[in-house]
């Protein structure tokens, strides 16, 4: 008689909104799943089930099991495949938790905003196999135990022998993983696309209404602007992962509202409730992670003898918004940006 193989074993580091709705989705698929996270949320998952749901409709519930989430690192030792989730801030000292668990050869993908995090961590485990990931998608806990996915998009992470025999298991929990070569490129194109973040942060309302607005789409096109022209003298090639070209996303993001909502419908396909996380940080009393998005064009700018003014003044609000919080109309946003 056959048996079936043996599900693979997947360890989420940093189990927070992402990181358990990812969870969720492939527990979906049948994979063995543990979450490594805060004790607040473990508390929230033993009081009430996993649930993950999607703007296309997708809803899966369980219960976690005795065990399944933990928070100490031992469960690394086990895994097939390391997904790390944590905030940016927190990298160094997740990879210094990972390294004396993880057995070499196994896959580490950092799916953190920012484009410097695979490298911080291979800093501090250098003997594990590290790889750059990108999730392009929002989540938001819509409730204790809820993460809901509310914007397009699919996975990404730079190739690796041992992710081949996984990826039907993706698929199957309708999370496809595309295996590149460009990764660097991928994280630069996505933060260009996450500079909307703060945008939408300081702004106080979902991102569908917030994209609706010109005045707010306008204050992401002059960070976009700045962006590009930068990547440019940088020579860093984009790849693009929305309808639009990269380049043209900024005029894009120009058009009168009338013609936005006609020519943009695929970026406006977002759950009416969907919010950033740093909206979520924010209202949590978190500190952001916008050091690594909009710092990370500061410091591109740095290393290139340039500025970016545009960039910086969205880094600056955001922190006196971490200090005080308050929401910005799109005309007061553009008006902080320009004058």
């Amino acid at each position: 008689m056959e048996t079936s193989p043996k599900p693979p074993r997947v360890v989420i580091f940093g189990a927070g909104s992402v990181g358990c709705y990812l969870g969720a989705r492939l527990m979906s698929a049948d994979v063995d799943v543990t979450f490594v996270g805060r004790p607040r949320m473990q508390q929230v998952l033993k009081a009430h089930p996993l649930r993950a749901t999607d703007y296309e409709g997708f809803q899966y519930e369980a219960y976690l099991s005795e065990g399944q989430y933990v928070t100490t690192p031992e469960a690394a030792a086990q895994a097939d495949l390391v997904l790390v989730t944590v905030k940016s801030a927190a990298t160094e000292e997740a990879g210094r938790a990972l390294a004396e668990h993880v057995r070499p050869g196994t896959p580490v993908i950092s799916l953190q905003n920012g484009i410097s995090n695979a490298e911080r961590l291979r800093s501090v485990m250098p003997g594990a196999d590290v790889l750059a990931g990108m999730v392009p998608f929002n989540v938001l806990q819509k409730s204790p135990g809820h993460f809901h996915h509310g914007t397009e998009g699919h996975l990404m992470t730079a190739r690796h022998s041992a992710l081949t025999a996984l990826l039907p298991r993706f698929i199957q929990a309708g999370l496809p993983l595309e295996l590149r070569d460009d990764m660097l490129s991928v994280m630069w194109s996505k933060l260009l696309l996450n500079l909307n973040n703060p945008i939408n942060a300081l702004s106080g309302v979902p991102l569908l209404k917030e994209l609706s607005q010109r005045d707010y789409r306008r204050c992401l096109a002059l960070a976009q602007e700045e962006t590009l022209a930068l990547l440019k003298d940088a020579k860093m090639p984009l790849v693009k992962l929305t309808g639009v070209p990269m380049a043209l996303i900024p005029k894009v993001m120009r058009l009168p509202d009338w013609l936005f909502t006609r020519l943009a419908r695929t970026m406006l396909a977002i759950d009416p409730l969907a919010r950033s996380s740093m909206w979520e940080d924010l209202e949590a009393g978190r500190p952001t992670e916008v050091d690594w998005i909009n710092g990370e064009v500061v410091r591109l700018a740095g290393s290139l003898g340039q500025q970016a003014p545009i960039n910086a003044r969205l880094t600056e609000l955001v922190r006196e918004c971490e200090q005080q919080r308050r929401s910005w109309s799109g005309a007061d946003l553009l008006r902080a940006l320009t004058h």
